[in-house]
């Protein structure tokens, strides 16, 4: 159990610096939360919760791997590498590629919602 907690120690203090020092992480942690708030806003079902939650994590996590990768890339060479610079911008597209499915899945979830809001006006 020790182990565990250890452990568990380990990834709290990862999740707090990614948060405190990665520019993105703060940026992806800020439109999480506005996503967050805008669902409690708007009251969502829980399917949509769920869809919501999945989205902010699958990005926020691809995002972590994506720093973890880039650092474990410096470490071996700050010079032009191609082959860096090819797991750099996969890594990289992975983001951006989930960042895309979030934003489809939440525009799916939230427009039908704004609609409504709109239209009530």
């Amino acid at each position: 159990m020790r182990y565990f907690l250890r452990s568990v120690f380990f990834a709290l203090r990862g999740i707090y610096y990614f948060f405190k020092s990665e520019r993105n992480g703060q940026i992806q942690g800020a439109i999480g939360l506005l996503a967050v708030i805008a669902g409690c806003f708007f009251h969502l079902q829980k399917i949509e919760w769920l869809f919501l939650f999945l989205c902010i994590g699958a990005v926020i996590s691809l995002e972590m791997l994506n720093s973890a990768i880039e650092r474990v890339c410096n470490m071996h060479s700050t010079d032009f590498h191609p082959a860096i610079k090819i797991i750099k911008d996969l890594s990289a597209a992975a983001v951006l590629w989930m960042a895309i499915i979030a934003v489809v899945i939440g525009a799916i979830i939230f427009l039908p919602y704004i609609a409504r809001l709109l239209g009530s006006s």
